[in-house]
């Protein structure tokens, strides 16, 4: 996987799991809490992940919500507080 590819998958990681934890990110960008470079963070911890397959199997479990991320999520923080 090309790192533009690694990049990108780990993206999508980060927007379904705040898609299942309730965390809207465009809204959270339109009030002014969360940027571009914050959200570029985001997906870069996230590209440290050791458990990312078992991220997707978590997410697939998930689909209809999730109050909480999972322990090995290393965005859980974040996503807590947006979450508010």
């Amino acid at each position: 996987m090309s790192v533009s590819e690694r990049y990108d998958h780990h993206a999508k990681l980060v927007a379904h799991m705040a898609d299942t934890l309730g965390v809207d990110l465009l809204e959270q960008m339109q009030r002014g809490e969360l940027d571009g470079e914050d959200l570029r963070q985001m997906v870069h911890k996230c590209t440290g992940c050791t458990s990312p397959c078992d991220c997707a199997d978590w997410l697939a479990a998930n689909a209809a919500g999730s109050d909480v991320a999972p322990t090995y999520c290393r965005n859980a923080q974040a996503f807590e507080l947006m979450k508010g």
